[in-house]
């Protein structure tokens, strides 16, 4: 018997509604010695990230490792999206073992996390797999992480897959909110956050916009 194809989304495609988004230790300090990507790339992805949580009302957790005394300031992409954001500072290397940050994931109430954090082996690594060993369902955005070395990197994302999480790309997590272009009321913002951030895709969408007047989805 042949199957029959429905015109219905995955239910591991992410949606605005369906998640959190959690930030961890995006600041200056752990970029200084982050080699496996570009900070400038780095910084990028992380501005799609943060402007696609803010634009399509995304609960975002912000978190930050000893901030006033050695890791520094957020990365600007961040504050630039959440200005006002409540941002939990830790001692702890792994958020997931510090009680304030615990309690915003909780108050969020959302069983599918998608995270990214400097460095990749560290501050990403231990809260991913300690959230999955509890239940939730994990999304890893591997191009919002970094590490000193890209070997580092990698087997932080081998270990973190291993462990059930899902890697995704700060792109491709906009475009899947966005997901339908005739979804007019969340259309510039997909298109102007590709401009800023998106590189050679935004550029193009810069050219089409500019040269033929394209507004919308069709």
């Amino acid at each position: 018997m042949s199957i029959k194809a429905i015109a219905k989304p995955a239910s591991s495609l992410l949606s605005p509604n369906d998640h959190a988004l959690v930030l961890i230790d995006h600041q200056s300090q752990m970029a200084f010695n982050t080699k496996s990507i570009d900070v400038t790339n780095l910084r990028a992805n992380t501005g799609i990230l943060a402007h696609a949580a803010r634009g399509f009302k995304v609960p975002t957790i912000i978190s930050t490792i000893s901030k006033d005394t050695f890791a520094g300031p957020l990365f600007d992409e961040i504050t630039e999206a959440f200005p006002d954001a409540e941002v939990t500072d830790r001692t702890t290397s792994n958020a997931w073992e510090d009680e304030n940050f615990i309690k915003r994931i909780n108050a969020v109430g959302k069983n599918r996390l998608v995270m990214a954090g400097l460095w990749t082996s560290v501050c990403c690594n231990g809260p991913v797999v300690s959230a999955l060993e509890q239940g939730f369902e994990v999304y890893v955005v591997t191009d919002a992480c970094g590490d000193c070395t890209l070997e580092a990197h990698e087997r932080a994302v081998e270990r973190m897959i291993q462990a059930g999480a899902r890697p995704i790309t700060s792109l491709t997590y906009l475009l899947e909110l966005q997901r339908d272009w005739a979804r007019t009321e969340t259309y510039d913002v997909t298109t102007g956050i590709s401009m800023k951030f998106g590189g050679a895709f935004g550029i193009g969408i810069q050219y089409v916009k500019t040269m033929f007047g394209a507004h919308d989805a069709k």
